[in-house]
């Protein structure tokens, strides 16, 4: 299995059905500061519920319509970054992620979508690449904009959580941009080889 070194002991890698118990765990330590964003964290709540999950994400994957990535830390699953649509014949793709508190403060979620975004614009071709965040989630929101994302707009009262209609920001990078900003800079991208497996 692939792993991307983030530093500090930090390692971006698939996250796969096998690995439900791993990711329950995981998802029952973050699910108080996740759940709010992220809409599958309420629905892992059992084993089985966990490997469903990550079995949609691997049926995606199949499909190459999607992806999901572990962030490991010390050898312990934190959070990850994933690819929550992805079509390569549009050229277009959306970005989420999720962390839990142990992982905050290092800038894992930066470097991890950092490198999805080289490998879907470098490897596969990809001009558009979305990020989604409701206003009130700064971290992701500083995260869109650490990236060089720019903010296109607010959908209005979009996302429905427990009974609550929340404004969803709407922020995109073209591959242009990245380009520019990544030119002259050494990137350690996934690779097409293993971005795969």
């Amino acid at each position: 299995m692939f792993a991307v070194d983030l530093g500090g002991g930090a390692l971006l890698r698939p996250i796969e059905p096998w690995q439900a118990e791993e990711f329950l765990a995981h998802i029952d330590r973050a699910r108080a500061v996740v759940d709010p964003w992220i809409p599958w964290a309420s629905r892992s709540t059992d084993l089985e519920s966990a490997r469903a999950t990550l079995q949609r994400y691997a049926d995606l994957q199949a499909r190459d319509a999607g992806r999901l990535y572990g962030i490991w830390l010390d050898g312990t699953l934190v959070g990850g970054t994933m690819f929550v649509h992805f079509d390569a014949k549009a050229g277009a793709c959306e970005i989420g992620c999720w962390l839990e508190p142990a992982g905050q403060g290092r800038g894992l979620i930066t470097k991890a979508a950092g490198h999805l975004v080289d490998w879907a614009i470098g490897v596969r071709g990809i001009h558009r690449v979305v990020w989604q965040n409701r206003p009130e989630n700064i971290a992701s929101r500083n995260v869109a904009q650490r990236l060089g994302m720019r903010l296109e707009g607010v959908l209005r009262e979009e996302f429905l959580y427990q009974g609550e209609r929340h404004d969803t920001e709407v922020w995109s990078l073209l591959a242009p941009e990245w380009q520019g900003l990544t030119a002259g800079h050494a990137t350690a991208p996934i690779s097409p080889r293993r971005g795969t497996e």
